[in-house]
C-alpha cells in the first residue's frame, strides 16, 4: 500500500501483520491512532476482504469514531479506491445497539426499546435513593458515624449521603451487570442475614432495573451486557458478524473491561489487533475497566510491539516521565503499587523523523517544591501564566487540575487579572453560555412577578439583541428597568415615561417587550417545543441552534422519564450545564474535538483528565499534595472516604466487595481489606494520571502543590521526582 508518511521501524513491525492476534503498547504521542488508520487502509486495499466484508475498528469515544473515520478514508484514497467502504469506526456502546438491534427478542427487548442516558440514569436513581434513605432510617443509623450534631447530620442527609449513595449504587449496579447478574439472582444468593451494605446495593439495584423495565429502557450497562447474550443466544448471528469483520483493530484498549473483551474475542475469527498504552489507565477506579486486560493479551498474543518513539515532548520531559515510571516500579512506599506503571519506556525519534523532539532544554523543568497555601498556588500560577503568555504570544498552554472546582477557582483569578482564557472542563465555555441564556428566560417564565428575574433576562436579552451598547449606555438603561414598579407591569408600560424621550433605550424597551411577550405566549407549549421557540429568536448561528435542539431534546428525555418533570426541574438542568455541574456534549467544535492549537496566546484551563490525547508548549500541574496524589502513607486522606461514615470505610469499595463475595461464595462481611484494595487501586490510577499529565508538555512543564485546608504535605511521587531531578541537574 503506498502511503504518505514514512513509518518508524516500531511502526513498520505493526504494517506487517498479516493476522492473529497483535497487542500492541503505545507510549503517549507515538501515534498510534495514525498507525492504527493506515494499518486498516493496508488490510482493506490488500484485497484480503471479500465484497460483503469490513475491517472493524472499535476505540473509546465518540469522537475518536470521526477521527479514525477521516484518517482511514486519506489513506484510502491515495491508494485509489472508494474512501468509506471497507471498514466500520463504532464504540463499544455502538456496536453493541448494532448487535441488539438486529433482532431485540434474542435478550428478551421489543423492538422500540430506548437507551437511557446518563443523566437519566442519575435522575432514575436519585429518587430511589431519597425513598430508600427516608423508609431505612435505622439502617442510615448504622452507617453513620455516631456523635453527629443535628445541623450536621441533616446537611449529611439532605446534600452529602444522597452523592455518596448514588456513587455507590453505580459501583454495585455495574459490578452486577458486568458479572451479570440480576436482582433476583442476587436475592437468591442472600443468607438469612445480610449487612446493611448489601441491603442497601441490592435494594437500590432493584429499584433501578424495575424503573427501566417499567420504561422499557436499558442503560448503557444493559446495552452492552445484552450485546454479549445476543452473540451467546444466536449461533447465526455470530456467524454471520464474523464473516462480517474478519478483522477487529481495537484502540485505547487499556480501557477495555471485561464484558468489551468477551464481545470482541467472540466476534473475532482470530484476527485481533489490540492497541493501547497500561499507562494511560486513567478512568478505572470504580469502574469495571482494568489495563491487566491488556497487558494478559500482550503476554499471549501471537506477537506483541512496542510503539516506544514520541516525537511529543523534549527529552528532559521525557526523562521526567520516565523517572515516575522507574521509581514508582522500583522504590514506591507500597510494594503493592509498584505495578501502576509500565515499560517500554519512552524514548526520543530519530534524527530524521519528520515528528523531531522540541530542543531539550532542562531550564524548561521547574518543580517548586515550596509548600503554597491554597489561594496562592493559584495566585502564583496566574502571575506565571500572564508574564509567560507576553512573552509566547504564538504558544500554547494549559493548567491542569485535578477538579473541575479547583479549575474554576483558577479561572476567577484569571478573570480579576484580565488574562485570556478558555475553559474546557465538563462542558465548553459556548456551550454554558448558550445554556445560561435559556436559563435566564426560564426562570423568569417560570416567575414573572420576581423583579430578580426580570433584570437578568433584560441584561441577558440586552446582550444578545443590542451587543454594541456601550457598558455605560447598558448601565443606564438598566437603571432605566427600574422604574418598573412590578414586573407584570412591563407588558403594559408605557415607555416614554422612564426613557426620557430617549430613543435608542425607547427601541430596546419596545423590542424587549414584544420577545417577553412572544416568550410568555409559548409557555403553553411542551418544553422542547418552548426552547426551541425560545432559541429561534435569541440566534442565528446554525452551531447555537443545533445546541438548542440538542437541549430540548435533552429536557424532552427529562420528560419522558419523569411523569413529574415540569419547568422547574429544567431550570435545574440547565442550570448545572451553566454552572459546569452536568457533563453536557455539545456542538460547537471545543465539544467535538478539541484541539489546543486553536488558542495560541490563551491559557486553557481542563482536568488532567480531561487533558488526555492532548498537548500544549507549556504546561501547568498542580495540587500535587497527598491528598489528589496519595501513596499510602500515614497522615495520607482519601476523597472516597467520608468522614460521615462509620468505621472510616469506603463505602463503594466495601460494595462491590461483598456482592462479588456474595456471587463467589465467600466471605462478605465486612473487611479492612475491601477499603484497603480501593486505596491502592487510587494510588495506581493517582501515578498513572500524573504520568499523563507531565506528557501533555511538550517544550515546558511546571509542578507545584498546595497545603489544602491546612494539613496536606507534598506527594511522594512529586517529592521524589524533585529529589530525582536535583540530582540530574546538580
Amino acid at each position: 500500500m503506498e502511503l504518505n508518511f514514512k513509518p518508524r521501524k516500531s511502526q513498520q513491525k505493526v504494517l506487517e501483520y498479516q493476522g492473529g492476534t497483535l497487542g500492541v503498547s503505545a507510549v503517549p504521542g507515538s501515534g498510534k491512532t495514525h498507525i492504527l488508520s493506515a494499518l486498516a487502509a493496508q488490510i482493506i486495499t490488500s484485497g484480503k476482504l471479500e465484497y460483503d466484508q469490513e475491517v472493524l475498528v472499535v476505540t473509546l469515544v465518540n469522537s475518536a469514531v470521526d477521527n479514525f473515520s477521516s484518517r482511514i478514508s486519506k489513506f484510502i484514497k491515495i491508494n485509489g479506491l472508494v474512501s468509506n467502504i471497507g471498514y466500520r469506526v463504532r464504540t463499544l456502546h455502538a456496536l453493541a445497539y448494532d448487535i441488539v438491534k438486529e433482532n431485540p427478542s434474542l435478550v428478551g427487548l421489543e423492538n422500540g426499546f430506548i437507551i437511557v442516558d446518563e443523566k437519566d440514569a442519575e435522575q432514575i436513581r436519585r429518587e430511589i435513593i431519597q425513598k430508600w434513605i427516608q423508609e431505612h432510617p435505622y439502617e442510615i443509623d448504622e452507617l453513620l458515624i455516631d456523635g453527629l450534631d443535628a445541623s450536621k447530620k441533616r446537611d449529611v442527609l439532605e446534600r452529602q449521603l444522597p452523592i455518596l449513595i448514588d456513587k455507590f449504587s453505580i459501583a454495585f449496579t455495574r459490578t452486577a451487570k458486568d458479572l451479570r447478574k440480576t436482582p433476583d439472582e442476587i436475592r437468591k444468593l442472600f443468607e438469612p442475614e445480610i449487612s446493611t451494605v448489601l441491603q442497601m446495593g441490592y435494594d437500590i439495584f432493584l429499584g433501578y432495573q424495575r424503573a427501566l423495565s417499567v420504561r422499557g429502557a436499558l442503560d448503557f450497562d444493559d446495552l452492552i451486557a445484552f450485546g454479549l447474550t445476543a452473540l451467546e443466544n444466536s449461533p447465526e448471528l455470530l456467524s454471520r458478524l464474523r464473516h462480517k469483520f474478519p478483522f477487529i483493530l481495537e484502540d485505547e484498549a487499556q480501557d477495555s473491561s471485561f464484558l468489551q473483551e468477551r464481545i470482541l474475542g467472540l466476534l473475532s475469527s482470530g484476527n485481533w489487533v489490540r492497541v493501547g498504552d497500561p499507562n494511560q489507565a486513567i478512568f478505572e477506579t470504580f469502574t469495571t475497566a482494568k489495563p491487566e486486560y491488556l497487558l494478559n493479551f500482550i503476554k499471549k498474543a501471537d506477537n506483541s510491539v512496542d510503539l516506544p518513539e514520541s516525537g511529543r515532548c523534549q527529552p528532559s520531559i521525557i526523562f521526567m516521565a520516565n523517572a515516575l515510571t522507574q521509581w514508582a516500579n522500583n522504590a514506591h512506599p507500597d510494594f503493592f503499587c509498584r505495578d501502576a506503571l509500565t515499560k517500554p519506556y519512552i524514548l526520543p525519534t530519530q534524527l530524521d523523523d519528520p515528528q523531531k523532539n522540541p530542543e531539550d532544554n532542562p531550564h524548561g523543568v521547574f518543580l517548586v517544591d515550596k509548600p503554597f497555601r491554597s489561594e496562592d498556588e493559584l495566585e502564583a500560577i496566574a502571575k506565571s501564566v500572564e508574564k509567560w503568555i507576553e512573552l509566547n504570544k504564538d504558544s500554547t498552554v494549559a493548567v491542569l487540575s485535578t477538579t473541575n472546582k479547583r479549575g474554576i477557582d483558577l479561572i476567577n483569578i484569571l478573570k480579576d487579572r484580565k488574562i485570556e482564557y478558555v475553559e474546557y472542563l465538563t462542558s465548553s465555555t459556548e456551550t454554558r453560555i448558550s445554556a445560561n441564556k435559556m436559563t435566564s428566560i426560564l426562570e423568569y417564565l417560570e416567575d414573572p412577578t420576581n423583579k430578580n428575574r426580570l433584570n437578568s433576562v433584560f441584561s441577558m436579552f440586552c446582550t444578545v439583541f443590542f451587543p454594541n451598547l456601550t457598558p455605560q449606555n447598558l448601565n443606564e438603561i438598566k437603571n432605566a428597568l427600574k422604574l418598573v414598579d412590578h414586573p407584570e407591569n412591563i407588558f403594559e408600560q408605557n415607555f416614554p415615561d422612564i426613557t426620557k424621550n430617549n430613543e435608542e433605550q425607547r427601541e430596546i424597551f419596545s423590542t424587549f417587550q414584544l420577545y417577553l411577550t412572544r416568550w410568555t405566549s409559548a409557555i403553553i407549549l411542551p418544553i422542547d417545543q418552548l426552547v426551541i421557540t425560545i432559541g429561534q429568536d435569541l440566534t442565528r448561528d446554525p452551531i447555537e441552534l443545533a445546541l438548542f435542539h440538542k437541549i430540548a431534546k435533552y429536557l424532552r428525555q427529562g420528560r419522558l422519564i419523569d411523569s413529574k418533570w415540569g419547568l422547574k426541574e429544567s431550570i435545574v438542568e440547565l442550570a448545572k450545564i451553566s454552572k459546569n455541574e452536568r457533563k453536557f456534549l455539545g456542538m460547537g467544535r471545543d465539544d467535538v474535538n478539541f484541539d489546543p492549537a486553536n488558542y495560541p496566546g490563551k491559557v486553557v484551563v481542563t482536568t488532567m483528565h480531561k487533558a488526555k490525547g492532548l498537548e500544549w508548549d507549556k504546561v501547568y500541574l498542580m495540587s500535587l499534595n497527598n491528598y489528589d496524589f496519595p501513596s499510602l502513607q500515614e497522615g495520607d486522606s482519601y476523597y472516597s472516604e467520608k468522614f460521615f461514615i462509620k468505621g472510616s470505610i469506603n463505602l463503594e469499595a466495601e460494595g462491590v466487595y461483598q456482592l462479588k463475595g456474595l456471587i463467589n461464595k465467600s466471605d462478605n462481611t465486612n473487611s479492612p481489606g475491601a477499603t484497603l484494595q480501593a486505596r491502592r487501586d487510587v494510588v495506581r490510577e493517582r501515578l498513572r494520571l500524573l504520568y499523563v499529565a507531565i506528557t501533555r508538555a511538550k517544550r515546558e512543564l511546571a509542578m507545584t502543590w498546595n497545603t489544602g485546608k491546612g494539613h496536606q504535605t507534598i506527594s511522594v511521587p512529586f517529592a521524589e521526582l524533585k529529589k530525582i531531578w536535583n540530582d540530574k541537574t546538580s
